[in-house]
C-alpha cells in the first residue's frame, strides 16, 4: 500500500492505487499551526464535477464550484460541500499542472503566501436537515 511520494514542490502527494487513496501533505512553516483542512475527492474530468455538483446540490446542499482555480501546483475544476460534521469537502479533477510554486496560493492571497488550498473563505454552511445523502 505505503508508494513513495509523487512531488517534492514543498508538498508529498502519495497516490495509492489499491486500496484507491490520495493523501497530500502541505509543508508548513516555523511558527505556524497545521492541521487537517478539508477532504478532497479526485474525479477524472470535469464533467464528473459537474455530475458530482448536480448530485448535491440536488440533496440540497451550497454548491461553490470553482472552474480553472489553481491550487497546489495544479490547474483545477472543483466543486465544494460541508459533510455531515460541517468539514469541507471538495470533488475536483486536475486539468494541468500549474508552472510553479507562486501558483501555489490560497484564492485572494499574495502570491507569496503559503498554501492553504482549502475552502474559499466564507464557504456557506449547508442547510439545517440537509445531509449527503
Amino acid at each position: 500500500m505505503w508508494s513513495r511520494p509523487s512531488d517534492g514542490r514543498g508538498y508529498a502527494n502519495f497516490a495509492v492505487a489499491e486500496p484507491p487513496l490520495k493523501l497530500a501533505l502541505i509543508e508548513g512553516r516555523p511558527g505556524e499551526p497545521t492541521a487537517m483542512d478539508h477532504r478532497g475527492v479526485e474525479v477524472g474530468t470535469t464533467e464528473e464535477v459537474h455530475a458530482a455538483t448536480g448530485r448535491l446540490s440536488g440533496l440540497g446542499l451550497i454548491t461553490p464550484v470553482e472552474g480553472d482555480t489553481t491550487c497546489c501546483y495544479s490547474l483545477q475544476d472543483k466543486v465544494w460541500v460541508h459533510g455531515p460534521g460541517r468539514e469541507p469537502w471538495e470533488v475536483y479533477t486536475v486539468k494541468s499542472d500549474a508552472p510553479d510554486a507562486t501558483s501555489m496560493h490560497p484564492v485572494g492571497a499574495s502570491p507569496d503566501a503559503s498554501c492553504k488550498c482549502g475552502a474559499p473563505a466564507g464557504l456557506p454552511e449547508n442547510p439545517a436537515g440537509a445531509c449527503c445523502g
